[in-house]
């Protein structure tokens, strides 16, 4: 007999290996949960709670009244367990910067090579929010962060655009903390912005890696000043203040 508590990882299995058979594919409905309790041999409270675990990491989404699906949209990594993780291993701030621009340089000139005409509108209508709330700087900071995912997702590798998310992210948690007490130069920002921008735009990958380098070098120095952080100094906090947001 299985434990109680087991029973919803078994659930859960289970619907891993239909995926990775591919006997699931993306957007594809599940059996009923009837089907699962036979199956497997388990509650429906249970199986509800398998179902429950894989739609919380966003393999599943579950949409009441019609069923389980499995997930359609983007790529999007744990990433309240790597943030945990970062905290466990003592990830220093100076890894995680590191890591940013690696990877958003990367993914913005990639998005300079691939980026389709509803890439560049997602793009532009970001930056042109960032000019319209510089005196708003938690609207300002939404802006931010929609510009930066819609960039990655122009790059059209979903792997290197999640990864991206989810490394910046962590950033962008501690400036939404801090946004009442930054006295940051919005407009010239959003101008840095636009210039990312302009080099996806004439389809330059070199320009637009450079620049979002420049970019993340700068922003870096600013959320040092701003956090008093020093490299090497441990991600415990900010990361425990993410994954408490």
């Amino acid at each position: 007999m299985v434990a109680a508590g087991a029973a919803p990882a078994l659930v859960a299995d289970h619907v891993r290996q239909m995926i990775l058979r591919g006997d699931l594919q993306r957007g594809q409905k599940l059996p009923p949960e009837r089907d699962l309790v036979q199956t497997l041999g388990l509650s429906r409270t249970s199986v509800r709670a398998g179902l429950q675990l894989l739609a919380n990491k966003g393999v599943l989404v579950i949409r009441h009244g019609l069923g389980t699906f499995v997930a359609d949209g983007p790529l999007v990594l744990d990433s309240e367990q790597f943030h945990f993780l970062s905290a466990l291993h003592g990830f220093s701030r100076a890894d995680m910067f590191e890591a940013r621009r690696s990877l958003e340089s990367t993914v913005a000139g990639l998005a300079a090579e691939r980026v389709a005409g509803e890439d560049l509108a997602a793009i532009s209508d970001a930056v042109t929010g960032m000019f319209v709330s510089v005196g708003d700087p938690l609207e300002f900071l939404g802006y931010d962060l929609a510009f930066h995912r819609a960039v990655a997702a122009a790059s059209k590798n979903p792997i290197l655009a999640s990864l991206a998310e989810m490394v910046s992210g962590m950033f962008f948690e501690v400036r939404k903390k801090d946004t009442g007490r930054s006295d940051r130069d919005l407009q010239a920002i959003a101008e840095v912005h636009w210039s990312i921008y302009q080099a996806i735009r004439d389809r330059d990958p070199a320009a637009a890696a450079r620049r979002m380098m420049e970019h993340l070098i700068s922003a870096e120095r600013l959320q040092k000043a701003e956090t008093g952080a020093l490299p090497g100094v441990g991600m415990m906090e900010l990361a425990a203040a993410t994954v408490s947001s």
